[in-house]
C-alpha cells in the first residue's frame, strides 16, 4: 500500500494543469529568450567580422601609403623588429616582398602557415569582399587579404596580412554561454512564478470543486455560485448548476412517485389482501371463490395498469420521448381520434365531431395518448346522446387542438387541480376499475415534453380541454 503512494502521487503530478502551464511557460520563455540571443548573436558575429574585415584593408591602406616613401623600406631592412612590435601580438601575420624574391618582411610570431592569395591590383580600391576566410586553424578562423604596392624604387610589392581571430572568437563563445545561461535561468524563474500564478489563478475552480463536493441528495437545491468567477467559469457553471436544475427535478419526481404509490397502493392492496383472507377462512361454494377471483383480477388490473402509468410519469425524458417527433396532418389525428372511439361512443349514444387543420409537431404516439386520455374521459364523464367535439386549428405560434363534451360542469375550485396525480373530484370514483386519477397527468406532462401548454374550462354544462402545440423551430 506504502509502496503505491509514491506512484499515484507521480501521476497526479503529471497530469496537473498547474505543472503543465508551468512548463509551457518555461518552455516558451527559454525558447524566445534563446531565439532572441541567437539573433542577437548573429548580429554580433556580423558587427566582429566586419570590424576585422575592415582592420584589414585599413592595414593594406596605411601600408601603400608608407611604402611610397624610400625611408620607410630603408627602415624595414634595417629595424624589421620595429614592424614585428607594431603588429601588436602573436595572432598577427605580415609580409611584403617582390614575386618570386625572398621576402623583405615576414611578421609572423605565431609561425601561421603562410596562406596562398591573389593580390588585388595597385589600381584597384580594396572592398570588404577582398577579404579572404580561410580554413579554421585548431577551430579559430582566418582571415587574411592581399594586395599590391607601388613601393617606388623598388617598384611593385606584394603585401599579405592577416590576423587568427581567437579573441573574437572567445567573446562570441562567451556570448554564446551568456545567452543559453540567462535563457536557462529566466526559463526557471518564469516556471517557478507561472506555477505560483497558476495555482492562485485556479483558486475559484478549487472552490467550486469544494462547493460540489458539498451537494448531496439532500441539498440537491443549493447551486454554484457565479459571483466573482472568472469568465471562463461562468459556462462550466450554467452548465452544472442546469444539471443540478435536473436532478433536483428529477428526485423529486421520483420522490413524488414513490409518495404516490405507497399511498394509492396500500388501500387496494390491504383491500385485496382482507378479501382473500376472509375467503379462506372457511369453505366456500365454488361461485363464490370464482366471483372473489374475478373481482381480485378486475382490481390487479387496475393497479397494473396505475403502474404502467405512473411508470410513464417517471421515466419521461424530453430527449428520448420526442426522438421521433414530426409534422402530423391535424385532420388526420382528429379523425384517428373519431374512428378509435367511434364504438365506445355509440354504446352511450355519444356523437363525435372531429375535424381539423394545419399540421401538429409532436411526436405520434405521445399526441395519440394525450387525446385517448382526453376522449376516453368525455366519454365517460358525457352526457348520454350528447356530442363529442375534438377539434384542431391553427393559430399564429402553433397549433389549438380542442375536446369538448356535455356532462355535469366541474366547480370552478377543482379546475386549476386537474392535472394534479391522483386528483379526483369526485371522490366515490376512486375505486372504479377504470380510473387511477393519471390520466389528466399524464396529458400535462406530454404538453410539457413539447414545451406546449394545456386548459380546461367547464361552465353551463360544456367541459373543454384544451392543447396547444407550438411551431417547429428552424433548428429543429
Amino acid at each position: 500500500m506504502n509502496a503505491m503512494t509514491p506512484l499515484r502521487s507521480a501521476s497526479r503530478l503529471s497530469h496537473s494543469l498547474t505543472l503543465r502551464l508551468a512548463l509551457v511557460f518555461a518552455l516558451l520563455a527559454f525558447v524566445s529568450l534563446a531565439l532572441l540571443g541567437v539573433a542577437l548573436y548573429r548580429d554580433l558575429e556580423r558587427e566582429l567580422i566586419h570590424r576585422d574585415d575592415i582592420a584589414l584593408i585599413t592595414r593594406i591602406d596605411q601600408l601603400r601609403t608608407f611604402l611610397n616613401d624610400s625611408n620607410t623600406l630603408d627602415l624595414i631592412k634595417a629595424k624589421p623588429a620595429l614592424f614585428q612590435n607594431m603588429m601588436g601580438n602573436r595572432e598577427a601575420l605580415l609580409t611584403i616582398g617582390t614575386p618570386g624574391q625572398p621576402p623583405l618582411l615576414v611578421v609572423n610570431p605565431g609561425n601561421l602557415k603562410m596562406p596562398v592569395l591573389t593580390p588585388v591590383a595597385m589600381d584597384h580600391r580594396l572592398t570588404l569582399d577582398d577579404v579572404q576566410h580561410l580554413p579554421n586553424v585548431n577551430g579559430v578562423p582566418f582571415s587574411a587579404l592581399a594586395a599590391t604596392i607601388d613601393s617606388g624604387d623598388l617598384g611593385s610589392l606584394q603585401v599579405v596580412t592577416g590576423r587568427l581571430m581567437t579573441e573574437r572568437t572567445a567573446v562570441l563563445a562567451e556570448y554564446r554561454f551568456n545567452v543559453y545561461l540567462f535563457a536557462s535561468v529566466a526559463a526557471i524563474l518564469l516556471a517557478l512564478s507561472g506555477y505560483v500564478l497558476v495555482h492562485r489563478g485556479l483558486l475559484p475552480v478549487r472552490r467550486l470543486a469544494r462547493h460540489t463536493q458539498s451537494i448531496d441528495v439532500g441539498n440537491l437545491n443549493e447551486r454554484l455560485d457565479s459571483q466573482g468567477a472568472p469568465l471562463e467559469l461562468l459556462p462550466m457553471i450554467d452548465a452544472f448548476n442546469a444539471m443540478l436544475d435536473r436532478l433536483d427535478k428529477g428526485f423529486i419526481q421520483l420522490g413524488q412517485v414513490s409518495t404516490d404509490m405507497a399511498h394509492e397502493l396500500r388501500t387496494p392492496i390491504n383491500n385485496l389482501l382482507g378479501e382473500t383472507q376472509v375467503a379462506l377462512q372457511q369453505n366456500r361454494s365454488t361461485d363464490a371463490y370464482q366471483q372473489l377471483l374475478a373481482s381480485n383480477v378486475e382490481e390487479l388490473e387496475r393497479l397494473a395498469r396505475m403502474l404502467d402509468n405512473m411508470l410513464f410519469l417517471a421515466r419521461t425524458d424530453p430527449r428520448s420521448a420526442l426522438r421521433q417527433r414530426q409534422e402530423l396532418d391535424a385532420a388526420d389525428e382528429m379523425q384517428r381520434m373519431a374512428d378509435y372511439f367511434e364504438g365506445p361512443a355509440t354504446d352511450v349514444g355519444i356523437c363525435i365531431n372531429a375535424r381539423g387543420s394545419g399540421v401538429i409537431w409532436a411526436e405520434p404516439m405521445l399526441l395519440r395518448r394525450a387525446l385517448a386520455n382526453l376522449c376516453a374521459n368525455a366519454i365517460k364523464y358525457g352526457a348520454p346522446h350528447s356530442e363529442l367535439c375534438i377539434h384542431a386549428h391553427p393559430t399564429t405560434d402553433g397549433i389549438q387542438v380542442q375536446v369538448r363534451n356535455h356532462g355535469p360542469t366541474i366547480p370552478a375550485q377543482h379546475l386549476p387541480r386537474l392535472f394534479e396525480r391522483f386528483y379526483r373530484v369526485d371522490e366515490s370514483r376512486e375505486r372504479s376499475a377504470q380510473s387511477n386519477g393519471l390520466g389528466l397527468s399524464i396529458v400535462a406532462t406530454i404538453m410539457q415534453l413539447h414545451n406546449g401548454a394545456c386548459h380546461v374550462s367547464s361552465a353551463d354544462g360544456i367541459t373543454c380541454f384544451e392543447l396547444f402545440f407550438p411551431a417547429r423551430q428552424q433548428h429543429e
